[in-house]
């Protein structure tokens, strides 16, 4: 072999050892902080969350007429790893997760590191589904919109379950 091709030989080998070696810290990164959340940009109508179902979608399931939630004070874990802790309900959003930054800490394996999060809606409190892998159910039915929640109505995230009441 002449020495062009031995040397065109060792860069080549040398690019993919760091190819390799960029791959593996992009893995330990996404593991260790996981997938960046995106942002929600501010409501400017009315109901920007209410969203009529096409004709093409199969009908979502019905569900019961929301009693207004307004007056829900407090959020009751009925089930899970912290089963029986009250929490007084803030002004502002609440995020659910696993990170430390969540204003509501839940350590599951089924819970995503930023899972969901209520909101006050006018006078109703809202759960959102903040594109979690195992998902986010009221009262059984995955959320996929941003949903009113009536009071005493069951939401699980991963094996964790809740209740707002008044």
């Amino acid at each position: 072999m002449s020495e062009l091709t031995l040397l065109l030989l060792r860069f080549g080998l040398l690019f993919l050892l760091w190819v390799f070696v960029f791959a593996v810290v992009y893995a330990l990164r996404t593991d260790l902080f996981g997938q960046r959340v995106r942002k929600l940009p501010a409501p400017t109508s009315a109901a920007p969350f209410l969203v009529e179902p096409t004709p093409a979608a199969p009908a979502p399931q019905q569900r019961p007429e929301p009693v207004s939630s307004g007056s829900a004070t407090r959020l009751v874990i009925t089930s899970g790893p912290k089963s029986g802790l009250e929490i007084d309900l803030p002004t502002e959003p609440l995020t659910i997760g696993r990170s430390s930054e969540s204003g509501l800490v839940i350590r599951d394996d089924y819970t995503s590191t930023h899972h969901a999060r209520l909101m006050r809606w006018d006078d109703d409190w809202v759960v959102q589904d903040l594109d979690s892998t195992n998902g986010t159910f009221l009262d059984g039915v995955r959320v996929t919109l941003p949903t009113p929640i009536p009071l005493n109505t069951p939401i699980r995230i991963g094996t964790t379950s809740f209740e707002l009441r008044r």
